[in-house]
């Protein structure tokens, strides 16, 4: 019988980790599953050799949690097969992989060539986007409602930021050596995948499994106009604004702001940042 070790964060969804990683007693009925909370495993070498090398490996969490266990494990060589159950708050990942909510799905063919983004001189790998503007401003304050025990609605914290509470900035940015200059920039993520930021279809025709990754800025327009391409950018149609929105595809992008700002990797925060330079 296959052994299926299931690492779960107890953090994620709301604190429900643990619960909704139990789920898979149903997908994988009758097998043997070990459950393992990943936030206590401080050396994954040492796991990864007391474990059947014929076993699998379910990460369970959000995008977070998936995140941390990549670059916590990306110098390993690792035997086991990965896969990924799809239960945190942000699951953009699966959405953009068009997985089936009541199974894992493999991470073989997804984590051979994950770009890296460089911030304050420390490197790491991401799976989706990093956020810098708006949307970081959106993930701080959705984390703060959540260690008061609150439920957040990133919408209504959008709203409230284009209202008064964020301010655009300048971006310069640089692809692949051409550099391009953007004022009163709203957002400005680059995506290795479609989605980001809990749903968000921000480069609707960016594919993960090619080289290169793109770059989408909000720019140039007030606070209304940018409320109003908001409900756009969730559904992938803000493409056609292109008055405001610009793309960008390569496989060096730095993006540096004049004035600090947050940003968020795979909803990794990081407060007080000017900017970031992408890989792939």
């Amino acid at each position: 019988m296959k052994k299926y070790y299931v690492l779960y964060n107890p953090q994620a969804f709301g604190g429900r980790g643990k619960e909704e990683a139990e789920l898979l007693d149903v997908a994988y009925y009758g097998e043997a599953l070990i459950y393992f909370d990943l936030t206590e495993i401080d050396d994954y070498a040492r796991f990864f050799e007391e474990i059947d090398e014929k076993g699998v490996v379910v990460i369970c969490g959000g995008d977070g949690t998936l995140q941390r266990f990549l670059n916590d494990t990306k110098n390993l060589s690792v035997k086991q097969e990965i896969y990924y159950f799809a239960c945190g708050r942000n699951n953009d990942f699966f959405r953009d992989v068009e997985g089936r909510q009541d199974r894992p799905v493999s991470l073989t063919n997804y984590i051979k060539n994950l770009p890296t983004v460089t911030v304050r001189g420390k490197e790491r790998n991401f799976l989706n986007g990093v956020g810098f503007g708006l949307d970081g401003y959106c993930h701080e304050e959705e984390e703060k409602i959540f260690s008061r025990g609150g439920r957040a609605d990133r919408k209504a914290i959008a709203n409230k930021g284009l209202f008064g509470r964020y301010r655009p900035t300048d971006a310069t940015v640089t692809v692949d050596g051409n550099e391009f200059f953007f004022k009163k920039v709203w957002l400005a993520p680059t995506l290795n995948g479609k989605y980001y930021g809990g749903g968000m279809c921000a480069a609707p025709k960016q594919d993960r499994d090619k080289d290169g990754v793109m770059l989408m800025l909000v720019h140039g327009c007030g606070r209304l106009k940018t409320l109003f391409l908001f409900p756009k950018i969730w559904k992938g149609t803000h493409v056609k604004e292109k008055k405001y929105v610009t793309f960008l595809t390569g496989k060096t992008i730095t993006v540096r702001f004049n004035e600090p700002r947050t940003l968020q990797i795979d909803g990794e925060i990081l407060t007080s940042v000017r900017e970031y330079t992408v890989k792939k």
